[in-house]
């Protein structure tokens, strides 16, 4: 008894021993802190930016301890000062003792709609939608049966966020079991009314997220299932309907864990970035910021944003055009809680 005792109150502490603390400015808050607000974990965390600037912070609220199945609700933070001060908690979903999971949200510039492409008990897909800058959300609708194929098991959108390409289509990465496991995405031609399969990537990848290139390819940046410690990477030329062939980058040392990745616009005159975060290392800590300025094809050394133990992360593009970042964390494991900040492609 003692012994369960002890280990009770060490999860209950956790969240106390939450990062590492910063005093060079860089703005940073703690957002969802397990044991806080009716949840004892948070975890896979989703980041994007509404039409009206207001920034959206997903992720999976648990409560029944740290497992990626039970009773998982999906919940949202907003803020409208560009992450310096969080609202309250919104529960966007979780109706019955389910899982909801693997938030995939997405903003449709066309029309200013947030969609929130999500799972229930891993096997079905849904999706839901706000027209008000997420303080509403619709019911979520199954589209279960347009985007998986027979003999599909395990399926996970995302999780991190979604894009739009320049075309319009709403390209969502995805992941599914199938005899093996197999990253691939699916996407919506008429702003979010209907879904679609797209391509399907070589087997041995899972959790993935994509980013359109200034040429117009689709680069989907995958975590490789194989163990290599090492992403996985491949390309479109058909806008997600087709994959090449699936290459390790040597370049990117990666857990196998999920990664998130986003193109920066250049200012006038110059060159479009493409940012890649994720734990550089071989175990989940040192969650550290890489740049391409050849559109993927390679890449800056790892700089450091959060040296301890570190998890699953999104990334975004703030008003100001610094660059918001929300990432599992903590001193002692990396899913005490997740934690907003902001900085600059190049550094602070």
């Amino acid at each position: 008894m003692k012994a369960v005792k002890f280990l009770g109150l060490f999860f209950l502490l956790l969240p106390a021993f939450g990062g590492f603390a910063r005093s060079d400015g860089r703005a940073t808050a703690d957002i969802f802190i397990g044991g806080r607000e009716g949840y004892p974990t948070y975890r896979i965390p989703a980041l994007v930016v509404s039409r009206q600037g207001t920034v959206l912070a997903f992720c999976e609220g648990r409560k029944t301890g740290i497992a990626d199945s039970g009773n998982i609700d999906l919940v949202l933070k907003r803020s409208f000062d560009g992450g310096a001060s969080w609202g309250r908690l919104q529960v966007i979903w979780g109706r019955g003792f389910v899982t909801w999971g693997n938030p995939a949200p997405v903003v449709d510039r066309d029309t200013g709609i947030i969609w929130l492409l999500c799972c229930r008990n891993n096997n079905r897909v849904f999706v839901t939608s706000s027209p008000d800058d997420g303080a509403n959300w619709a019911e979520p609708r199954e589209i279960t049966g347009d985007v998986k194929l027979p003999g599909w098991g395990w399926y996970a959108t995302g999780p991190g966020h979604a894009i739009q390409l320049a075309s319009g289509r709403l390209l969502v990465p995805c992941d599914h079991a199938a005899g093996g496991r197999y990253s691939h995405v699916i996407y919506s031609d008429d702003h979010g009314a209907g879904w679609k399969l797209g391509g399907v990537a070589a087997v041995g990848t899972d959790e993935s997220m994509a980013v359109e290139t200034a040429d117009g390819r689709v680069y989907l940046s995958m975590r490789n299932a194989f163990g290599q410690k090492r992403r996985a990477f491949a390309w479109s030329d058909d806008g997600g309907l087709s994959w090449s062939p699936t290459v390790v980058d040597p370049a990117l040392l990666d857990p196998t864990c999920q990664a998130g990745i986003l193109r920066y616009p250049a200012a006038a005159g110059g060159n479009d970035a493409i940012l890649f975060l994720n734990p550089a290392s071989d175990g989940r800590n040192n969650l550290a910021l890489r740049v391409s300025k050849d559109g993927a094809r390679s890449w800056s050394q790892p700089r450091t944003l959060f040296p301890g133990p570190a998890a699953y992360s999104d990334l975004t593009i703030l008003p100001d055009r610094s660059v918001g970042i929300v990432y599992e964390n903590g001193r002692v494991w990396p899913y005490a809680k997740i934690t907003f900040t902001r900085t600059m492609p190049e550094g602070d």
